[in-house]
């Protein structure tokens, strides 16, 4: 594969809008907002319960379309694409953690893992190797073959960050990671994010309403009325 030409911000957005009709009504969630993420930056989304922080995040991965503006990832219009290009620039360049799992049942924790790897026709030796590195590195090494039932809640969302990040994403989108943990355990799963942003220059957008989360990212917005405001992450 010929390694793509670096290009200044592995996210960008603006103009971005999304409203919806609801009872012929006519309701903006995001307004007109721009938005610049670097390479290996660390960006916290806060605000208040509704405010529209899940279909930001839906939009700057592609899985939503605004209803005007842009999202530019790694150079790449997601809105000039069409749905199968859109599929393979995530699958590429981007990876999603969500607040619940969404581990396939019927699969062992190492093949969930390796499903992104496999998605893409690596040797299935090679992902599920993959797959196993990354997932004793979140403490899971003894979890290999468990199914997602076999696990407890922490250990699955420990594994569901490890699919995530075994492709060395460029950006990770992350929707309340830690959200239903224990303090304990959603430091550990946090840490791990931390990791690979340190060590690979992966790009962190982490929607969150843990302070102490925002606090240790490079920037904090606040999501208010449709718009983006930038906040001091120490005032967080």
């Amino acid at each position: 594969m010929i390694d793509e030409p670096a290009v200044p911000f592995i996210l960008e957005c603006s103009g971005l809008t999304k409203t919806f009709v609801e009872n012929e009504r006519v309701l903006t969630v995001l307004e007109d907002l721009s938005l610049k993420l670097s390479r290996g930056e660390r960006l916290a989304v806060v605000g208040a319960s509704g405010a529209g922080k899940t279909t930001l995040l839906q939009l700057l991965g592609g899985l939503d379309l605004p209803t005007r503006g842009n999202v530019v990832i790694n150079g790449k219009d997601m809105t000039q694409l069409n749905e199968v290009e859109r599929g393979q620039l995530r699958n590429l360049h981007m990876g999603f953690v969500y607040q619940f799992h969404h581990l396939l049942p019927e699969f062992s924790a190492v093949e969930n893992v390796a499903m992104p790897l496999l998605v893409r026709r690596m040797n299935a030796g090679v992902a599920l190797q993959k797959a196993a590195e990354i997932l004793e590195r979140v403490g899971l090494e003894e979890r290999l073959e468990h199914k997602p039932a076999q696990l407890s809640g922490g250990e699955r969302q420990r594994a569901a960050v490890a699919r995530a990040l075994v492709t060395n994403p460029l950006l990770v989108l992350a929707d309340e990671p830690t959200g239903n943990l224990d303090h304990r355990t959603g430091d550990r799963v946090f840490e791990v994010m931390l990791e690979l942003n340190n060590t690979a220059g992966t790009a962190l957008v982490v929607v969150t309403h843990d302070m102490s989360i925002a606090r240790r990212m490079d920037r904090v917005v606040e999501l208010v009325d449709g718009r983006l405001t930038e906040v001091s992450a120490s005032s967080v």
